[in-house]
């Protein structure tokens, strides 16, 4: 019983903190690292990124969302908020470019942005 009362709130506290904190950024899967493949649309064509099992690639345009540090893309779907915490994933998310970015949509994801569908990037490349 004492176990019970002091694992499980510690456990939810843990949850909610790594939900709400900084929620423009991604965390990192467990296992996972924050490497990712970049491709620069001045060396290659977009067609190089391609998705692992599990993920999806949308190519859209990339538009700043209403709250600052808010990125999305739109596209035929709709709006998917650009979430990663990889410094050279975000060097390539800039409001007007025209992207393929690869990776997994999170829809149950808490955000600060309230835009778009959370979408966890793992690589981009310029279309």
């Amino acid at each position: 019983m004492l176990i019970r009362r002091t694992v499980v709130p510690a456990a939810l506290l843990l949850a909610l903190s790594a939900g709400c904190a900084n929620n423009t950024d991604a965390p990192i899967a467990a296992g996972g690292t924050p490497e990712s493949a970049v491709t620069s649309p001045a060396t290659s064509p977009a067609a190089v990124v391609s998705a692992a099992p599990g993920e999806t690639t949308l190519t859209g345009t990339v538009t700043a969302g209403v709250e600052p540090n808010c990125l999305l893309l739109k596209d035929a779907t709709g709006d998917h908020l650009l979430i990663t915490e990889d410094v050279r994933v975000k060097s390539a998310l800039q409001p007007g470019a025209e992207i393929t970015v690869v990776g997994k949509s999170e829809p149950g994801l808490m955000t600060t942005c309230m835009q778009g569908k959370p979408f966890v990037v793992s690589s981009v490349a310029g279309s």
